[in-house]
């Protein structure tokens, strides 16, 4: 039974039940605290704590009254850790219609009033109200796809970097636990010279000059972003390594300049050698360092294996966290996607590079989950960003070296990449022979064009077979969910997924699979309207494909222009970031609705509104596909 300090302190009596007067970081979450590998502000806290600092964490403060939870941990000794939670606030705030969504899936019973907008320069600009002189580092995801001129579609404008607005001193983007850890081990040595010099100047009499603790500006941290306030401030000056972007101003004068800004951004975010991108903003310059190398197996495994509770803070006791009922029963076996999908944020985060937990630490931590309270022996996924992408990667370095490609297998799978389903097959053997586990299913989307590539090695096409048979006998909870997200082969080249042929090939092996074994399991795709490129005339062809299909479509929904992907930069600017010629997409609600409404055919309230818009695009012949008999 977990006991209230095994968590990370969230009050003052809880730090004082650990004996302690002071800590060295203090993380502000627009998440509920749920101490689980899932939960970024919990890893951060965990890693952190493994360094051998004291960090305490404040869930959700309030920032509408006194600003008590503002104060109430005190001062740290090296910094202020925030994060607005794992999403983007105004994603998870609100529709693509720009409505208020039912509930906020990361707070306690779903409540909306226990988050602001933009949380991390909310929470920010309080902090640095309250304590001027310590650092605040940003970090999440919101800053991580806001750390340069980004449009934001709920304010319907480009906006600078979340560095300007929140007058945060430094800037994580990514997967944390790197940069945060040497930016902990140098504020940490900071302090510990301040200390030599206080001590020295007592001993004999010398006044020591103030240590500032902003000279972590003059560090050059991997994946990190700092704001300088002219061009000498910047480390090392601006060399012709660097990459200098197209300046805020440029970009809010030319949709050109801001489309063109994006393929830098996203191609250095996906290279192993990549350089440093230099924003100027009404004066100023942002500095964005180039990632860190992918992570070893030994580093997640260290990330992953720490003492989590794996439960929300006894503080939620009687009261439900949405997302965390989602996840509670599921295993992340890696991080990553090389899929590059125009819409997706998961490979502007994570990166493309796959890095693959061990088969012991993924055991230890089902076995882990084995021992909740609440767990029946099935687990709900045992996944990844994509499911079917573990261990897999470049086959060659050198030549993953020179890629800047956002996508190993758009518009074709690179020959260097090893698609080899063995080692997955071996983790699934490995936890369903556990005696704790009766069935391990998976939830994540699977990538159903990895399992129908044909390689040179008949031995790894054996195993793309197996691995389909295995999927789908033993591993579908009766329903098998798969994005093929469009019908239309021209859309789908501007989402980079692979053709709609594709999916069709993978219907008939699973249904033919399900007929050999004596199963009736469905499939059930995701598709998305209004995204760039899109017609209404291509919803309608959709709409009679999938008809022929036999589906009644209810994953569904409308293209939302979230922060830093080539979707949303086509959106917005009208122009592909990677050819800059134009692209169309579907902005008013009246198009909106006319390509959305396509999905629903076989609803009778939606038949006439239907009809009469394909009558409007003159295409009268496929009103007899849809409603003839």
């Amino acid at each position: 039974m977990s006991q209230l300090t095994d968590f990370l302190p969230t009050t003052r009596k809880e730090m004082e039940l650990r004996g302690w007067d002071e800590v060295d970081v203090v993380l502000f979450s627009g998440d509920a605290y749920v101490d689980h590998p899932s939960f970024g502000a919990a890893v951060i806290g965990r890693i952190l704590e493994a360094e051998g600092l004291r960090v305490a964490i404040v869930p959700q403060p309030n920032w509408r009254d006194d600003l008590r939870d503002f104060r109430k941990m005190g001062r740290p000794r090296l910094f202020f850790g925030v994060t607005a939670g794992c999403m983007d606030s105004m994603v998870n705030k609100y529709t693509a219609n720009r409505r208020l969504r039912s509930e906020d899936a990361y707070t306690p019973d779903g409540r909306h009033d226990l988050r602001p907008e933009y949380p991390s320069i909310v929470y920010t600009q309080i902090l640095k109200r309250l304590y001027p002189d310590v650092p605040v580092v940003l970090g999440g995801i919101e800053a991580s796809m806001r750390r340069l001129s980004h449009y934001d579609y709920w304010q319907d404008c480009v906006r600078r970097s979340i560095l300007c607005d929140s007058g945060a001193d430094i800037l994580v983007y990514g997967m944390g636990e790197k940069p945060i850890v040497a930016i902990a081990r140098q504020l940490q040595q900071i302090e510990n010279e301040k200390l030599k010099i206080e001590n020295h100047g007592r001993q004999g009499g010398i006044t020591p000059e103030a240590n500032s603790p902003f000279s972590i500006l003059h560090f050059q941290f991997e994946q990190t972003a700092i704001l300088c306030r002219s061009k000498e401030e910047i480390p090392g000056g601006i060399t012709e390594d660097d990459i200098v972007l197209h300046s805020h101003e440029e970009c809010l004068r030319d949709k050109r300049a801001e489309a063109a800004n994006f393929r830098h951004i996203e191609e250095e975010s996906n290279k192993l050698q990549a350089s440093r991108l230099i924003q100027e903003v009404e004066g100023r310059y942002v500095v964005v360092n180039a990632p860190y190398p992918p992570m070893t197996t030994e580093e997640i495994d260290h990330s992953f294996d720490l003492p989590y509770t794996r439960l929300p803070h006894p503080r939620y006791k009687g009261k439900r966290i949405p997302a965390y009922d989602m996840i509670k029963h599921s295993v992340n076996i890696h991080r990553g996607c090389f899929g590059g999908c125009a819409f997706c944020t998961i490979s502007a985060h994570q990166g493309k590079f796959i890095v693959s937990r061990s088969k012991e630490s993924i055991l230890k931590e089902v076995k882990a989950i084995a021992q909740l309270p609440d767990f029946k022996g099935y687990l709900s996924d045992l996944g990844g960003p994509s499911a079917n992408m573990y261990a897999m990667g470049g086959k060659d370095k050198a030549l993953c070296a020179r890629c800047k490609r956002p996508s190993c297998i758009h518009p074709k799978v690179c020959p260097n990449l090893n698609t080899d389903h063995r080692p997955l097959l071996e983790i699934y053997r490995a936890v369903d022979a556990l005696p704790e586990v009766k069935k391990s299913f998976i939830g994540s989307g699977v990538r159903y064009d990895l399992l129908q590539h044909r390689s040179d090695d008949e031995a790894v096409n054996r195993a793309a077979a197996e691995y389909t048979r295995e999927l789908i006998t033993r591993h579908v909870s009766g329903r098998l969910k798969v994005a093929p997200e469009h019908t239309s082969d021209r859309v789908l080249q501007v989402m980079r997924k692979p053709s709609f042929s594709q999916f069709e090939q993978f219907k008939r092996t699973f249904d033919r699979i399900n007929r050999e074994e004596g199963l009736r399991q469905q499939l059930i795709p995701y598709f998305i309207s209004s995204h760039p490129g899109c017609t209404a005339e291509d919803m309608a062809e959709l709409a009679v494909l999938t008809k022929r299909m036999d589906f009644h479509l209810e994953q569904v929904q409308d293209f939302t222009p979230t922060p830093m992907t080539v979707s949303t930069e086509a959106w917005y600017t009208g122009l592909h970031p990677y050819t800059l010629q134009p692209v169309f997409s579907a902005k008013s609600q009246r198009d909106k609705l006319a390509q959305r409404q396509f999905f629903f055919w076989y609803k009778p309230e939606a038949r006439r509104a239907i009809m009469e818009e394909l009558r409007r695009m003159g295409r009268r012949d496929l009103i007899d596909k849809l409603f003839g008999r």
